[in-house]
């Protein structure tokens, strides 16, 4: 029997609630790729030992960094060295992303607090 597919977007919109919450999609060897609604504006942070992927599927972000921010629009994708503080926000309502990192890779990277998410939820089919 052929693995099961999913349709990213349509799954996280009936499933994923609220923003900044990341659901695990699948896993890719070590690594997990998730799905999250983005909310006003996220932790800085930083990640030590992962890069950190990102891929627009539904509306606009912004990735922060100290000196200056990047822009991403559907079909946009951009990858975040590790140690490289940033901070991701919305442009449009709750735009749909998905992000490829580390299955050990937190959410808030090095900075701890009400948005960090320790267990994550799996992104199922419908």
């Amino acid at each position: 029997m052929p693995p099961e597919k999913l349709n990213i977007v349509a799954s996280a919109d009936a499933q994923v609630s609220q923003v900044f919450d990341p659901h695990i999609v699948g896993a890719v060897n070590e690594s997990y790729v998730k799905v999250a609604k983005f909310g006003d504006v996220f932790d800085w942070h930083s990640h030590e030992n992962e890069d950190e992927g990102f891929l627009v599927l539904r509306g606009r972000i912004a990735l922060d960094f100290r000196d200056g921010s990047v822009e991403l629009g559907e079909g946009d994708f951009m990858v975040v060295p590790r140690t490289v503080e940033h901070r991701p926000r919305s442009l449009t309502d709750k735009p749909v992303v998905v992000m490829f990192e580390p299955a050990t890779t937190l959410n808030t990277g090095d900075a701890e607090s009400d948005l960090t998410v320790h267990d994550l939820k799996r992104l199922h089919p419908l």
